[in-house]
């Protein structure tokens, strides 16, 4: 079943996903490992962690509407479970092989220093909450495709 883009549809879905990314993270204390996004965002940035949590959210929409509108189109493949899971590699990956390390040199440390996190245990974790992220989007998307067409 091809899926026809909708802007509206993948707000919905990354705001959702974005917020069940979130709660895993939550979730990472309990495990040993810290996974602040939006402090880690802000503290970046220089910025309130507010500007942070906006900056978390509208990454989050952003990357859906990359898996509406290009991903499913390139891949020809349809909204769902495992074409989420598969699209969240990619932003994983991005993150683990060039936001992280850029962060770490922009406070002063070395690109090795967070290449995958620091920590192949943070980097596993991260996986984790992307594929939750990409599992979420996928479904939730899917569905917002199907009530469109009714």
């Amino acid at each position: 079943m091809k899926t026809n883009f909708s802007i509206k549809s993948a707000v919905i879905s990354g705001v959702i996903a974005t917020a069940a990314m979130t709660m895993f993270t939550f979730l990472a204390p309990l495990m040993g490992i810290k996974m602040d996004i939006p402090a880690m965002l802000a503290s970046t940035m220089g910025a309130p962690v507010i500007v942070g949590w906006a900056a978390h959210f509208m990454i989050g929409v952003a990357l859906a509407i990359s898996y509406g509108a290009i991903f499913l189109s390139t891949t020809k493949q349809s909204a769902g479970i495992k074409s989420g899971a598969i699209f969240s590699v990619l932003p994983w990956a991005m993150a683990q092989l060039i936001v992280m390390p850029m962060m770490s040199l922009m406070s002063g440390s070395s690109y090795a220093a967070r290449l995958f996190s620091g920590s192949i245990i943070v980097a596993m974790a991260s996986l984790m909450g992307h594929l939750l992220f990409g599992v979420v989007l996928g479904k939730l998307y899917s569905l917002a495709s199907l009530r469109s067409k009714e």
